[in-house]
């Protein structure tokens, strides 16, 4: 339906709803409803309630980790936004797994399939009880991409919030973050930290409530949000502690509510140049590689084409401008103290690497929710596009004979004489083998550490390698060994470490063919990664090659792994927006 056919409202806050059009009218209206309205009388609302659009209040809180602690207090000042803005809103919590309580053991495979999870449930949520809007709030990796599939998935008016990044710990006089903790693991097992030293740095790294505090998954994906056009400018900045918080959680309730009035939805957002948008801020702020994998996913939500081929392409031609850990020296903090991902927008909007005609969920356009916004002189978190870190963005795409779909590599903060890479394979066929070769050292300078049998179907859930790749990292060998896998890396992780490698191994793809001592070379300059095996050779192998049974064979595990696709394309579960027939929101 065009967007103009559906302002039937000519103000942000009509006088009376006319819910004819309205998903919640099939539980709410007319004779008929007397039993489902009689449930609604037992939780205290009032006709008048009733009579309001109901606004699906989302959250992933829990008490797993200190991402999401904070997720329910924020939720309940969105509900008094809500309810400000003449709605009515219903709260519903849905599941998130924390990445670095699952990360180095089986309770990783969990990760990315908690994505799917959190859409799916949303959307049965959702569906079940025919709400008419959303504002969903999420802390953790996978929970943020989850969110905003959900609300594309949907269609209906829908506002994201994030619940904010964790303050630095302090330790020694220097900041630190969880990934100091996952790198001092390597030190230690290293023989070059005491017991004492590692127990007193867990002890701080982590002070208060919000998701860990670099540029690492849930940081990049909350810059998407503000990127892409779903989250209110400048929401994703504060950390989790900051009462300014609220602010923009009360906002988020009442511009809802003008969402609804005025028939904005996701998809009128969410279009091919606003995940253009989304991808740039990703490089630009030498984001996680992770975004590779969840960009085409959200993409997929709207039926649009956006996969880890086209998102490449983006960050090749977007300069790396703001100095952010694990690759830089800054925490999200210190981004919010100049001003936050606007001013970050800001420096690309000038440059000319931003759309800025792209719809928000202000109503405005990126420009317009930028202007009197400017990139301060006196800091150098951000730089200007015209004196950047480096030409090219801080996430590189690879494609080549050892990798057809399509790799991923995260090159920020790595020199440039190290970009390229050439060394004999070292196979490894799960995660845990590598660990424990790595936390016996037993490895060696030069080569290409080789993790397989990790991806989408093969692990199943293609896990991160955080625990491998800082344990290295604390060994000193960060800078002397590649390793490439085809499963994923925190964005935590930093190292000349390659991941996304498709076709996976499980389906028999090159990764799979792969012997001890084959020579890989990668250019992460000329985006190139390949074996250097003879064709007709890996052919043999190929035709020898028998696909292998792994531990899952029931339940959520299992049920993933028939129905998961290519890393290429998002590692999606079903056909997406493109082979719909009808929307939610047009019930």
């Amino acid at each position: 339906m065009p967007l103009d056919d559906r302002k039937a409202k000519g103000s942000d806050k009509p006088e009376g709803w006319d819910k004819s059009r309205l998903p919640s009218r099939h539980a709410t209206e007319g004779p008929s409803r007397a039993p489902h309205r009689s449930y609604y009388y037992a939780m205290g609302l009032t006709r008048e309630d009733m009579d309001k659009p109901f606004v699906g209040v989302a959250t992933c809180w829990n008490e797993a980790a200190p991402c999401n602690i904070a997720l329910s207090r924020q939720a309940q000042v969105v509900k008094l936004g809500v309810k400000a803005g003449d709605g009515t809103p219903r709260e519903f919590t849905t599941i998130t797994v924390t990445d670095g309580i699952a990360m180095g053991h089986a309770g990783m495979k969990s990760s990315l399939v908690s994505r799917e999870a959190i859409v799916d449930t949303v959307e049965l949520t959702m569906r079940g009880h025919s709400y008419d809007a959303m504002v969903g709030l999420a802390g953790c990796d996978k929970s943020l991409p989850g969110m905003m599939m959900a609300m594309v998935r949907l269609n209906v008016p829908a506002i994201f919030i994030y619940g904010g990044s964790i303050l630095p710990g302090r330790f020694r006089g220097r900041d630190v973050t969880v990934q100091d903790v996952f790198e001092a693991v390597g030190a230690h097992a290293g023989g070059q930290m005491s017991d004492a030293d590692l127990e007193a740095l867990e002890q701080v790294a982590c002070p208060t409530a919000g998701a860990c505090g670099g540029q690492f998954t849930a940081n990049t994906m909350a810059c998407v949000s503000e990127a892409i056009g779903l989250a209110l400018p400048g929401s994703a900045g504060p950390p989790a502690p900051y009462e300014s918080r609220d602010a923009y959680c009360q906002r988020a309730g009442r511009q809802v509510m003008a969402l609804v009035a005025q028939g904005i939805r996701p998809r009128d957002i969410v279009t091919r140049k606003a995940l253009e948008n989304a991808a740039t801020v990703v490089a630009a702020s030498g984001g996680s590689t992770n975004a590779g994998l969840h960009l085409p996913a959200i993409a997929h939500e709207a039926g649009i084409d956006f996969d880890l081929h086209a998102v490449a392409e983006i960050f090749k031609r977007t300069p790396y401008i703001a100095d952010l850990k694990p690759g830089g020296r800054y925490i999200a903090k210190d981004l919010f103290d100049i001003g936050g991902i606007p001013v970050l927008m800001r420096a690309l909007l000038d440059g000319g690497y931003l759309h800025g005609d792209c719809l928000t969920v202000t109503g405005r356009t990126i420009a317009e929710d930028l202007e009197g916004v400017e990139l301060p002189a006196d800091q150098d978190v951000v730089r200007p596009t015209s004196d950047p870190i480096t030409p090219t963005g801080g996430v590189t795409g690879l494609v080549g004979s050892l990798a057809p779909q399509g790799a991923i590599v995260k090159v920020a903060g790595i020199p440039t004489e190290r970009l390229v890479f050439r060394g004999p394979a070292r196979c490894f066929d799960s995660e845990e083998e590598a660990f424990a070769a790595v936390r016996a050292r037993d490895y060696r300078e030069g080569e290409v550490l080789v993790i397989r049998y990790e991806g989408p179907r093969g692990g199943p859930g293609m896990r991160e390698m955080l625990s491998t790749t800082a344990a290295i990292y604390g060994q000193g060998m960060g800078e002397k060994v590649a390793l490439i896998t085809d499963g994923r890396f925190s964005g935590a992780t930093r190292g000349f470490c390659v991941g996304h490698v498709g076709p996976e191994a499980a389906v028999g793809g090159p990764i799979g063919l792969l012997q001890n001592g084959d020579i890989i070379a990668i250019d992460a300059i000329r985006g190139t990664i390949d074996v250097e095996v003879d064709p007709a050779e890996l052919a043999r192998r190929h035709a020898a090659w028998q696909p292998r049974t792994h531990d899952f064979q029931a339940g959520a595990l299992w049920k993933y792994a028939q129905l998961v696709g290519d890393a290429e394309k998002g590692a999606v579960t079903h056909k997406g927006g493109a082979a719909e027939t009808h929307c939610y929101a047009d019930i």
